[in-house]
C-alpha cells in the first residue's frame, strides 16, 4: 500500500505521513549509500525530505553542508522535472562559518543561510525553511521578518521551527500575528516512546494553533530497535559515537532506565509478531498532532522496519499498553 498523505497543519500543502531526515549522510553514510537510502525511500511513497545546512550529524565546520550537497546532487541526477515531486525541507542557525555573524537567528545570517542552502540543493526555492533551534541572542521579531522576507521573495513556500519550548513557539506565534507576518506552520520536536515531555504543552500547544507536527529521533537514536543491549559499548560508527554528537545521543539515551524500558518494549512488539523499530514509529504516527515522523537510516535495508509504519493499524489495547509502561517519559527524568 502507498504511504498515506496529509495536510501540514492548517495549510493546504499535502505531504507522507513519513518523511526522510537525512543527517546521517555524508558522515555516517557515504553519498552513494546515501543516495540509495533515498531512492528506497522516495521509491516507498516518502515524498518529504528534511535536512538542514549544518548536517552531517557529527561534523564541524569542515563537513558543514555536506548533507544538503548530496540531496542536492541526487535531486540533479533526477532530473528538474521530479523537482516537482518532493517536499523539501531545510534549516538554518547552526554555526556554518569562522565568524560571530556565521550562525543565529540573526537577518544577516537567514538571509545568507537560505542563498547558500539553495546552492548546494540546486533548486530556487525550499517548501519549508526552519529555524532548527530557538537563537535566545536575537529578538523574535528580527528571526520573524527575516523568515517573512524569505517567503516574500519567493525562496521558501513555508515556515517552521525546530526544537522550541512551547512558551517560546507562543510568543513566536503572538510576534508573528501582531506584525502580519508569515505565520509559522510547523514544529520539529524530538519525541519517542523514551522522549514524550512534548505531550505536556508544545502538543497541546499546536494543537491549539493549527501546526504540523514533524519529530524526529522516533526511533530514540536507534535504541528503539533493539539491537542494543544494556551494559555494553556503543558500537562504532552509531549515533552514540559518531563525532561531536556521540556524547549527546548517550546522555539522552544511553542509560539503565533506558534500556530496562527497551526490553519491556520488545517483549510488547514480540508478543504482537512486529518488528520494535515498526511498533515504535506507529505509536508517534498514532498521536493524531502528529504529521510525520522523520525516519532515519545508514543502510537502506533500515527503512524495512520503518516503512512498514505506514500500514501497521496499532490496535488500541497495544497502545493503551505503550501509553502505561512509558507514562513516566512524559515527566522527564525518573521519578524519586
Amino acid at each position: 500500500m502507498p504511504i498515506p498523505t496529509t495536510r501540514l497543519g492548517r495549510t493546504g500543502l499535502v505531504v507522507s505521513r513519513l518523511a526522510l531526515g537525512t543527517m546521517t549522510f555524508g558522515l555516517q553514510t557515504e553519498e552513494s549509500v546515501s543516495q540509495q537510502i533515498l531512492d528506497k525511500a522516495t521509491e516507498g511513497g516518502i515524498n518529504f525530505l528534511d535536512t538542514a545546512d549544518v548536517y552531517p550529524l557529527g561534523g564541524d565546520l569542515k563537513t558543514a553542508g555536506r548533507t544538503e550537497e548530496i540531496v542536492g546532487r541526487w535531486l540533479r541526477a533526477k532530473g528538474a522535472s521530479r523537482r516537482a515531486d518532493f517536499i523539501i525541507a531545510t534549516k538554518a542557525c547552526g554555526k556554518m562559518g569562522p565568524h560571530g555573524w556565521d550562525q543565529g537567528a540573526s537577518r544577516k545570517h537567514l538571509l545568507d543561510a537560505i542563498d547558500a542552502s539553495l546552492k548546494r540543493l540546486q533548486v530556487d526555492h525550499v517548501d519549508l525553511y526552519q529555524l532548527h533551534h530557538d537563537d535566545r541572542e536575537t529578538p523574535l521579531d528580527e528571526s520573524l521578518e527575516a523568515l517573512d522576507t524569505i517567503v516574500r521573495s519567493g525562496r521558501a513556500r513555508y515556515v517552521g521551527v525546530s526544537n522550541f519550548l512551547a512558551y517560546r513557539l507562543a510568543r513566536a506565534i503572538g510576534i508573528g500575528e501582531l506584525h502580519k507576518l508569515t505565520r509559522l506552520v510547523s514544529v520539529q520536536p524530538r519525541y519517542s516512546l523514551l522522549f514524550r515531555e512534548i505531550e505536556r504543552e508544545l502538543l497541546p500547544l499546536v494543537g491549539e494553533e493549527g501546526l504540523g507536527v514533524i519529530p524526529y529521533n522516533p526511533l530514540a537514536g536507534g535504541l528503539l530497535t533493539g539491537k542494543y543491549k544494556a551494559g555494553s559499548k556503543p558500537a562504532d560508527n552509531t549515533r552514540f559515537t559518531l563525532g561531536t554528537a556521540g556524547s549527546m545521543y548517550q546522555g539522552r539515551y544511553w542509560n539503565d532506565r533506558s534500556f530496562e524500558t527497551v526490553e519491556q518494549l520488545h517483549k510488547l512488539a514480540d508478543e504482537a509478531g512486529v518488528p520494535l523499530a515498526t511498533l515504535a514509529v506507529a505509536w508517534v504516527m498514532a498521536n493524531p498532532l502528529i504529521t510525520a515522523p522523520l525516519l532515519g537510516a545508514s543502510r537502506p535495508d533500515q527503512l524495512d522496519a520503518t516503512l512498514a509504519a505506514a500500514d501497521y493499524q496499532l490496535p488500541a489495547d497495544l497502545k493503551k499498553k505503550l501509553d502505561e509502561l512509558t507514562a513516566d517519559y512524559r515527566k522527564g527524568d525518573a521519578p524519586r
